[in-house]
């Protein structure tokens, strides 16, 4: 079955200007345009629109879909399974989430009591989720499946104690990060601390005894030579990623 793009927008929920807009961008072509400029999208359009509104679902960006959808060897299939495992730990982020609000509710009437490491679960759940779907491919491959299920079961054992410790070195990693970036000397004390203060934030979700220089330097090359992680230390300041790179390289080899 064909559609014009009123159709297509009433059927997807997807605003006409934004079909439109997907046509601008060559994300999503029509099959063909009539004589009259009517803009007509076929089942292969269907199905290309379907995965882009899966992959906006999780957060991806247009650009980044446009790369996926176009790359010569993407597999339809192979996506939608990958769809489906990140749904599916979204759901029992969810549950873990609705039965935690739940428990607080009950706590709150009295009705039971509440632990702190109860008050946690649904945050640290979400946090391992958003961090497998965004890393969780690159760091398995790097350390092994037995490196990420440790770091896993460490977070999840964390009391509000420790979670908010973690949170705060989280924290000062990278205010440190950004002083020193803007006294520009990598092998200075300050990009020196920071580095310090990284291994320690390391070594709370690492496999007890599992750090070493090399791996931590292994890290830092990662930090710029993937997109996503080059993007995460980018945003706290512009260059602090290959910044933070040569400071751990210089913090490894003395």
């Amino acid at each position: 079955m064909e559609y014009t793009v009123n159709k297509l927008a009433k059927l997807s929920g997807v605003s006409t200007r934004t079909l439109r807009y997907y046509d601008q961008i060559e994300l999503l072509k029509p099959s063909r345009i009539c004589s009259n400029g009517y803009r007509v999208y076929g089942k292969n359009e269907i199905d290309a629109l379907q995965q882009i509104l899966f992959y906006r679902e999780l957060g991806v960006n247009l650009n980044e879909i446009k790369k996926l959808l176009t790359a010569p060897n993407f597999d339809r299939e192979k996506s939608l399974q990958i769809h489906l495992n990140l749904l599916q730990q979204k759901k029992i982020q969810i549950e873990v989430l609705i039965k935690n609000v739940s428990k607080t509710i009950e706590s709150l009437k009295g009705e039971t009591i509440m632990s702190d490491k109860e008050k946690f679960e649904g945050f640290k759940q979400k946090l391992i989720n958003d961090n497998e779907q965004n890393y969780g491919d690159e760091i398995r491959k790097k350390y092994g499946d037995d490196a990420v299920y440790v770091s896993n079961a460490k977070l999840k054992t964390m009391n509000e104690k420790q979670w908010q410790q973690s949170k705060a070195l989280s924290d000062e990693i990278n205010e440190t990060l950004k002083i020193a970036l803007k006294e520009g000397n990598p092998a200075n004390e300050t990009a020196q601390k920071a580095c310090d203060l990284h291994r320690q934030w390391l070594c709370i979700f690492w496999k007890d005894g599992s750090y070493s220089k090399e791996a931590h330097r292994s890290l830092g090359d990662m930090y710029v030579d993937d997109e996503r992680f080059k993007k995460y230390y980018d945003n706290i300041a512009d260059g602090a990623a290959v910044f933070l790179r040569d400071a751990i390289n210089i913090y490894c080899t003395t």
